[in-house]
């Protein structure tokens, strides 16, 4: 009875633990296949949590060089005489060279160059159908007495839009440009208010303002001065962002600024020659005069001088060679001579240093995220590649391991099936620093096929499958 009794108590004891046994397991089970359909994966908190330290740490970075670069005044090592000068490529806005004299850090005084903002907002009242280049324009007494560059303009005569934008654009002409501004906004006052919103929407700089269309101190109207607050004001890189808007937004503007001269009247030899104060333009050579001989350059189109005795002689240029185009500024020189001189040093730099390169191909796989996991898929990765392709100005000596290029997924909740080909799941960061304004670009990585929802029964049978897999390697792990 005694051993009976032991027998069938080891009995129960040894059924108890086969119970417990098999519930554990049976809600090991459970628990996986609800993971499966789930995932809220611990790892996955921990890489967001990662990745967030990391944004942390590339913003603190960002900021830091960012205060580094403002600092500063940049290193003249061109040796230029001007008090500000810079040089940007056109499509990407890379800066190539900066460099401002203590008093010009904050801006300068930009003189005509003023009227790249006026061409850009005439030239949107055009593309927007308020003007027509045919449209005639009566001249007012207010337009007749405005001095300055230009004066060839009478009240009661009549011209044309397209007319009086040769005349400013050509001819720096002051009385065509508030013509303009009037035609456009109804009074100079009104204009002057979308030239410094539109100010606010390219990003210039918080010293950057504008007080009239024309660049000329207000004090120059005499009794016709209109009725706003201080001075034009911007630096010589608020000029390369206004004059590579006009270039991406409005590229007609180059019929016009590469004009070496016109007529008063556009085609009329009857009306008085205007020659284009700019005059390193290429279209000077085949005139072969003494402009052509003394400033002509190769592949110089645009874009728009500006002086006055408080200014100096200011401008801004834009030439193209094999594909790059450069955007030059220099601002207070002290004569002709100089300005389009210390430009030639900028561009001949540019153009002898740096090219345009694709550093990041279209449809291509990167080895810095060449495929991410999908939940709830049939298939359990897809492959990236890059939506877009980069291209980058570079120094002609450096190569692609002078890049830092990083890659990261998108949140986990857009990792699950159904995928699209085309969907964005990760991003591609690219930076560049050329010792004088770092730059980063971001490309999307997107999927290059679709993934299929799966089906209950898969997941579960995969759910157990990764319940084993874990079991057997967490037994290899102990031995």
């Amino acid at each position: 009875m005694f051993g009976e009794g032991v027998i069938k108590t080891q009995t129960k004891s040894h059924l108890w633990r086969k119970t417990v046994i098999f519930a554990i397991i049976a809600g090991m089970l459970l628990f996986s296949f609800i993971g499966a359909l789930f995932q809220p994966s611990v790892a996955w908190a921990d890489e967001a949590a990662e990745d967030a330290d990391a944004e942390q740490a590339d913003s603190e970075a960002t900021e830091a060089t960012d205060a580094a670069s403002n600092s500063g005044t940049g290193d003249n090592f061109l040796g230029l005489q001007v008090k500000s000068a810079l040089l940007m490529e056109a499509y990407t806005g890379q800066v190539l060279y900066y460099y401002a004299a203590p008093e010009a850090k904050n801006g300068w005084e930009p003189a005509s160059m003023v009227k790249m903002m006026t061409e850009y907002l005439v030239l949107d009242a055009i593309k927007e159908g308020k003007l027509s280049w045919d449209t005639v324009v009566t001249i007012t007494e207010r337009q007749d007495s405005i001095r300055g560059s230009g004066q060839l303009l009478a009240a009661g005569h009549k011209y044309t839009i397209k007319d009086l934008f040769n005349h400013m654009s050509i001819y720096s002409a002051n009385d065509a440009a508030v013509a303009l501004a009037e035609n456009v906004a109804g009074s100079e006052e009104k204009f002057v208010e979308m030239m410094n919103q539109k100010a606010r929407e390219f990003g210039l700089s918080e010293h950057a303002h504008f007080s009239n269309a024309t660049g000329l101190p207000n004090d120059y109207y005499g009794e016709y001065a209109p009725n706003t607050s201080g001075q034009n004001w911007f630096t010589a890189k608020d000029a390369a962002i206004i004059a590579q808007r006009l270039l991406i937004d409005h590229p007609e503007i180059l019929e016009f600024s590469s004009k070496p001269q016109e007529y008063r009247r556009e085609g009329d030899p009857n009306t008085e020659l205007m020659l284009n104060w700019n005059r390193m333009l290429e279209s000077w050579i085949p005139l072969n005069n003494l402009y052509s001989k003394l400033y002509a350059y190769e592949g110089l189109d645009g874009l728009k001088t500006g002086h006055t005795n408080t200014a100096g002689y200011n401008f801004t240029g834009t030439a193209v060679r094999d594909g790059l185009r450069l955007i030059s500024v220099v601002m207070g020189a002290e004569n002709e001579d100089m300005r389009f001189g210390e430009t030639r040093k900028l561009l001949d730099y540019g153009f002898n240093n740096f090219e345009k390169r694709t550093v990041i191909p279209a449809k291509t796989e990167m080895e810095q995220l060449p495929k991410v996991s999908i939940k709830r898929g049939k298939k359990t990765e897809v492959p990236l590649v890059t939506q877009n392709g980069l291209e980058l100005v570079m120094k002609k000596d450096e190569t692609l391991e002078d890049l830092v290029i990083t890659a990261a997924p998108v949140d986990e909740e857009l990792l699950t099936a159904p995928i699209k080909q085309g969907d964005v799941l990760g991003t591609l960061t690219v930076e560049y620093d050329n010792g004088v304004e770092p730059v980063q670009y971001t490309v999307n990585l997107i999927a290059a096929e679709d993934v299929e929802e799966s089906g209950w029964f898969t997941l579960l049978l995969r759910a157990i499958g990764n319940f084993f897999r874990s079991i057997w390697n967490s037994i290899v792990n102990i031995f």
